[in-house]
């Protein structure tokens, strides 16, 4: 059982993913810097308001905190518009790296594709 724990453990798809979330986490934080200390001092300025939080609907004795929704929600549509940005630079480094490497490549097929080929050219032929 522990021999089976350790192979699991070790395989290159679960460090991987790990390495991923790690990643994402720091991803996140710096994101939440960008809100909270670029972002939302600049919509309090235009604004009037850093945030919504002293937004309150009282019910009764109770009270609805329809302005941390909101908050919410501002953050959410901010984070979005960075990730997409990220997404968006990462795929056109990735297609220009891509296209360079198509360039300047273009190799021969190898012994077993030619094998392949020759087998597949005597299966076409008609038999007697």
């Amino acid at each position: 059982m522990l021999k089976e724990f350790k192979e699991f453990v070790f395989k290159g798809n679960l460090v991987e993913i790990a390495i991923g979330l790690l990643l994402a986490l720091a991803v996140k934080a710096v994101i939440d810097s960008l809100v909270a200390d670029l972002i939302t001092p600049v919509i309090a300025a235009v604004g009037g308001q850093p945030n919504f939080d002293s937004l309150v609907l009282d019910i009764g004795d109770g009270q609805v905190l329809y302005g941390r929704f909101i908050n919410t929600i501002v953050s959410l549509l901010i984070i979005g518009v960075v990730l997409f940005l990220i997404v968006k630079a990462y795929n056109a480094i990735f297609e220009r790296t891509k296209r360079r490497g198509d360039d300047s490549e273009v190799t021969e097929p190898g012994e077993d594709v030619l094998l392949l080929r020759e087998i597949r050219d005597v299966l076409r032929q008609p038999q007697p």
